[in-house]
């Protein structure tokens, strides 16, 4: 067994319910597990370590299956969505609940969606997008509430991300520099109202106290506009942007994002500041990641070329962010010890070995030589930190092989919803 993350974000391996899921199953397995008693209190944590001053929003875009969303719902203090699609998931499972909405290519019919479905804040994020939803707000009679999306002109030196969508010229947000007149704009259109800022330009920080920086460099220009052109923010949407170490990728492959140290370093953060507004974070990934297993039997064990292979009941077309991402995904291994056949059985001990699907492409790895005490035709790989931008970022029917069962445990009942 390969070793594990870091405990303080990736969910206890709970090996019994695992288990427990294997032994019912007859034949191969491939299938994703969401722990939702997990995903409940992780939700809760979250939210109730904050400075009362912020807000937790989810992402949906991170996982939207609707007993996530459920999950969810009253845990956080909203959901914020990219499509009308998204607008209308949340909205199948509660009328009221506070919505916000980003996204660089809002088409008309998703502005006109999002002010039909009553969604809290639309994020602006161009000239053109401005003008066309006051245009479509004053057809309806409506006046729709808006922030601003900023690409700031930087960013701290120190800011650390494995994305960056600010800072520098990407499709996101609103130049620095056009601010100013986009502000002005804002005030003088009769269907729109001004009701602060979005600055969300990093993704997948693992770094508290550089995540403290860049926040700090948010409150400061929304506090300079607010008193250069006299005004009051009711909202600044700070983003996600916190990440979730998978492994490799970084340093130290077992350290995850210090949240508690994080809010703290926040609340002396506000202090300081002193900002009127709510602080609104919009978290996808790092809420949803640790209450998500991928479950995939090993078809197949072979060598070729001295290089051990695993082939697995499963692969990219259901679980893409290893191939996205180019990491080796933290898996952990559950024994089967069902043998069918009556020949011996392909094993691999105390080696490394690449963990590939069934699809017919070798890009289709989500490990890459991992040492693994043994692995062996039949047993089970379990993919851990599942939960988010797995299922919901894969191309499901790429060569038309079967979906992944998809099972949503209350472990505190010990009851399952399946899909």
């Amino acid at each position: 067994m390969n070793r594990l993350p870091n405990q303080s974000i990736s969910q206890p391996v709970k090996h019994q319910h695992l288990r427990n899921y294997l032994d019912s199953r007859i034949g191969q397995v491939c299938a994703y597990l969401y722990d939702l008693a997990h995903l409940r209190q992780r939700a809760e944590m979250l939210r109730h370590a904050l400075p009362p001053q912020c807000s937790l929003f989810y992402a949906i875009k991170a996982n939207s299956d609707a007993p996530i969303l459920q999950t969810l719902l009253h845990r956080t203090d909203g959901f914020e969505v990219a499509s009308l699609g998204e607008i209308e998931s949340v909205r199948a499972i509660d009328g009221d609940v506070p919505i916000v909405f980003g996204g660089p290519g809002k088409t008309d019919a998703e502005l006109e969606g999002a002010l039909e479905q009553r969604v809290m804040l639309i994020h602006v994020e161009s000239e053109h997008q401005l003008r066309r939803l006051d245009w479509i707000a004053r057809r309806r009679n409506q006046v729709a509430d808006i922030l601003l999306r900023v690409n700031p002109a930087q960013l701290p030196a120190d800011a650390k991300a494995t994305l960056r969508m600010g800072g520098q010229p990407t499709q996101f947000g609103i130049e620095e520099a056009q601010i100013p007149a986009m502000i002005a704009l804002a005030q003088s259109l009769p269907g729109v109202r001004l009701k602060g800022l979005h600055l969300h330009a990093i993704s997948n920080n693992l770094d508290a106290r550089s995540h403290l920086a860049v926040l700090s460099h948010y409150l400061t220009l929304a506090q300079d506009w607010q008193q250069r052109y006299q005004l009051q923010f009711e909202w600044l949407n700070v983003g996600g942007g916190i990440g979730v170490n998978y492994g490799e990728n970084h340093a130290d492959p077992y350290a995850q994002f210090d949240w508690e140290s994080f809010c703290g370093g926040l609340a002396a953060l506000i202090a300081t500041h002193r900002p009127r507004f709510r602080i609104v974070f919009e978290c996808g990934r790092f809420i949803t990641a640790d209450c998500g297993y991928y479950l995939a039997d090993v078809t197949d064990v072979k060598t070729t070329h001295g290089k051990h292979f695993a082939i697995l009941r499963g692969g990219s077309h259901h679980f893409r962010l290893p191939v996205s991402w180019q990491h080796n995904h933290p898996f952990t291994v559950l024994t089967r010890e069902a043998w069918p056949y009556p020949f011996a059985r392909p094993t691999v001990r105390n080696a490394p070995i690449t963990l590939c699907g069934e699809l017919c492409t070798p890009k289709d790895t989500l490990a890459r030589d991992v040492h693994v005490d043994q692995l062996r035709a039949g047993d089970c790989v379990v993919f851990l930190l599942a939960g988010a931008y797995g299922w919901h970022i894969s191309h499901h029917d790429f060569l038309s092989h079967l979906h992944p069962e998809r099972v949503y445990l209350n472990t505190e009942t010990d009851t399952r919803d399946h899909e």
